[in-house]
């Protein structure tokens, strides 16, 4: 083993253990659960709860449908009431099925509710999944720096940016009741600045990328808040939006819609920008005598074949992550106008098409903008790559 990979594997090593570190420390941790008991009627808490018994199990009539419930005895194992032993019904109140089922030993997640009357009633919401998210996240961690060496590393890095752009600058931004558009606008370009630069360095064709990925985004962004206001959309096709008003949180959730359509583009619209990038470049370095004009006519060819994939990934991403609304809209007997018409519909045809729009933008954007930088080695200087 050379001594760079000594050093890039060193410096893997210690990512993957601060991510583990971090991943377990979020995992393990306390919720945090109120140290004294002051829930007020109304109120609810979520609280970490082992399972030590299946105290019954069986079917439950739900409407034409049949279900499996548990009567399951849980230990609270955080909290005011750590170590105090409860009864708790599954599967009477909410869909459930046999893979859902709990055993001695798991780990749950129980609310608990102060009634009116003052007493505490109790209901298991989900499954304690940290040790399955902590692994999922080491093996991808382990298999980006086995493929991708530095540049492996230097992408996680980019991504912990991003992350960190997300949490402490958009989702604040907007949450005090900053403009949604321009918070997206503004963190995107530092994420994927910042990203862009970090894997791929401080040369000609990162600075283009950029450029192109800028414009495109601005572009995407005039033809969300065109089309989201030309087919009236309020926001609220989410019903996470509701909730988020039902929670008291003051905010314009169309404006949250249009930050979601520019953000969700970003991923895709970043690969597109750097691929046509260092495809001109490379274009450009490999035969110094083409023109900038024919530099871009070969950059649209090269772009017109990763276009086609890109907007067909983009389509398939937002289909499968709306899979289920998909389905239920398709049993009831409605028309297919009429459906596609519905709001909850309506926002994930604009939300696929507006963002397909930026990619094609992004193609022909920083195409031309590759071709002109590259191009200006035609006097017998190299274009910076």
């Amino acid at each position: 083993m050379t001594a760079d990979n000594r050093i890039w594997w060193l410096a893997g090593a210690l990512v993957a253990i601060l991510i583990f570190a971090l991943l377990a420390g979020i995992a393990g941790r306390d919720a945090p659960g109120l140290e004294v008991d002051v829930l007020e009627p109304g109120e609810t808490e979520s609280l970490r709860a082992e399972v030590i018994a299946v105290l019954e199990q069986g079917l439950i009539e739900q409407g034409e449908f049949q279900q499996p419930y548990q009567v399951l005895r849980l230990r609270i194992v955080e909290g005011p009431l750590q170590g105090q032993e409860v009864e708790v019904e599954y599967g009477t109140m909410r869909p459930t099925s046999e893979d859902r089922l709990f055993r001695p030993g798991d780990q749950v997640i129980v609310d608990r509710t102060r009634t009116l009357d003052g007493d505490d009633f109790y209901s298991v919401s989900d499954y304690v999944r940290g040790r399955a998210l902590l692994w999922l996240t080491l093996l991808f961690v382990a298999g980006t720096l086995l493929l991708s060496g530095w540049q492996g590393l230097r992408s996680l890095l980019g991504m912990a940016i991003s992350l960190v752009v997300i949490g402490a600058f958009i989702v604040p931004q907007i949450l005090d009741g900053r403009n949604p558009v321009l918070v997206a606008v503004v963190g995107s370009v530092l994420m994927m600045g910042a990203s862009l630069y970090l894997v791929y360095g401080w040369k000609g064709k990162t600075h283009v990328a950029v450029a192109g990925l800028f414009l495109s985004l601005l572009l995407t962004g005039a033809l969300a808040v065109w089309f989201v206001g030309q087919a009236r959309l309020s926001g609220f096709g989410a019903e996470e939006a509701a909730f988020l008003q039902v929670a008291g949180v003051q905010l314009d959730p169309q404006g949250l819609l249009l930050a979601g359509i520019m953000i969700g583009v970003l991923g895709a619209l970043d690969d597109i920008a750097i691929g046509q990038s260092s495809a001109i470049f490379e274009l450009s370095k490999a035969s110094p005598g083409l023109s900038w004009r024919s530099l871009f006519r070969h950059g649209m060819t090269i772009g017109r074949d990763h276009i086609a994939a890109m907007v067909n990934t983009l389509l398939l991403a937002y289909v499968g992550a709306a899979l289920p609304l998909v389905l239920l809209f398709t049993v009831y007997a409605e028309s297919l106008g009429i459906t596609l018409n519905r709001e909850i519909i309506a926002e994930e045809v604009v939300r696929t098409l507006v963002g397909s729009l930026g990619l094609l933008a992004g193609v022909p954007l920083t195409s031309l903008i590759a071709s002109l930088v590259a191009g200006r080695g035609r006097d017998g200087s190299a274009p910076a790559d």
